[in-house]
């Protein structure tokens, strides 16, 4: 008698039911219940470089207070926040809210201002207040267009909760986002040195793999000082090799004759190659000093990385200092996650079982 298989499915786990759909840290509905939306205030704030323009309207979007420019400067944050009482007052509001749209930093300073005299003070991302914007107002952007893109925003729960980072994490943040900068600027002027040498040893640069040209060679020396091919073969492996004695660099006979050999077939020089060759010293002059300065941020940011239970990554083979600090930066304290799948939800990727 045939024996009858039994498939074992494989069971998946259900999907939790959402309460609500604003984004957890945005959420204050049952305040606005406690209250009633026409006694519950929201101020929208649009931050430029010297000062901003802000408004107060109820829950429903009805304006109390009209946009108003705001300095940055204590005298402006005190009128505002004095008109700000004021019509709280005036209007029986119940509970106010802060709603301050991200602008590179710009924002902290109304922010600070805000959070300081004791109001729930959120941050309204502009990705998020631009598409609410354009909702009514398609590629009209002005600042009191902006205000009730933020306005709307915050409503529906994105006006998110910034949970303020403390040493050692602060400081890490800081430092893996400069020496980011440097090393993105870094690489810029790399490009720029090797189209100049072009003008001057034009093919010199692909003789040599791109670390070695940039740190462990002769390549740059050689570079800087000499401003066509034709000077290199006057001066021949002798002269090279006093050259590089000069200038205190290590080398290999090898290399330089493969130099030479490269010289030999080498197309001419610009007229303008001397010109040339002093923006390339000058250019690598920066790209030195940068590099200094990155190698002196990534012992400063490995002392805060062993401060930070982050440290462990380093034992995941792939993983240096610099990766491991830079997610440690960007994650924050790993207390703020409550399970694996905030912290993947968190960097936008959402792992998935294949059927």
């Amino acid at each position: 008698m045939a024996q009858a298989l039994s498939v074992r499915s494989r069971s998946r786990k259900a999907p939790r039911a959402r309460l609500h759909l604003h984004k957890p840290s945005g959420a204050f509905d049952q305040r606005v219940q406690r209250v009633g939306p026409g006694r519950f205030g929201v101020v929208a704030v649009d931050c430029a470089k010297r000062q901003s323009k802000w408004m107060l309207c109820d829950f429903f979007g009805r304006v109390l207070l009209p946009p108003t420019e705001m300095k940055h400067d204590a005298t402006g944050f005190r009128a505002a926040l004095d008109s700000l009482k004021s019509a709280v007052r005036e209007f029986n509001l119940g509970d106010v809210l802060v709603a301050v749209e991200r602008t590179g930093n710009y924002h902290r300073p109304p922010l600070r201002a805000f959070r300081d005299a004791g109001y729930d003070t959120r941050v309204v991302h502009p990705f998020a207040s631009s598409q609410f914007r354009q909702v009514e107002h398609p590629g009209d952007k002005t600042d009191d267009h902006d205000l009730g893109g933020i306005h709307r925003a915050a409503v529906v729960g994105f006006g998110l909760v910034e949970t303020p980072l403390e040493d050692p994490f602060l400081s890490l943040r800081l430092l893996v986002r400069h020496r980011r900068d440097l090393v993105q600027k870094n690489a810029a002027v790399q490009c720029q040195i090797r189209e100049h040498l072009e003008a001057t040893l034009p093919g010199f640069a692909a003789l040599f793999d791109d670390d070695k040209f940039w740190n462990a060679s002769l390549a740059m020396p050689l570079a800087r000082r000499l401003d066509s091919p034709d000077a290199m073969r006057r001066l021949g492996a002798d002269g090279i090799m006093r050259l590089l004695d000069d200038a205190g660099v290590r080398y290999q006979r090898r290399t330089i004759d493969k130099v030479l050999a490269w010289a030999e077939h080498a197309a001419p020089a610009e007229p303008d190659a001397t010109l040339q060759l002093r923006i390339v010293a000058e250019l690598d002059d920066d790209r030195l000093s940068k590099k200094r300065l990155i190698s002196s941020l990534e012992i400063d940011i490995a002392a805060l990385l062993a401060q930070t239970p982050y440290l462990l990554l380093v034992a995941i083979p792939g993983l240096n200092v610099v990766s491991a600090a830079e997610f440690a930066a960007e994650a924050g304290p790993i207390s703020l996650y409550a399970n694996p799948s905030c912290i993947t939800g968190r960097a936008g990727l959402f792992p998935m079982r294949s059927a």
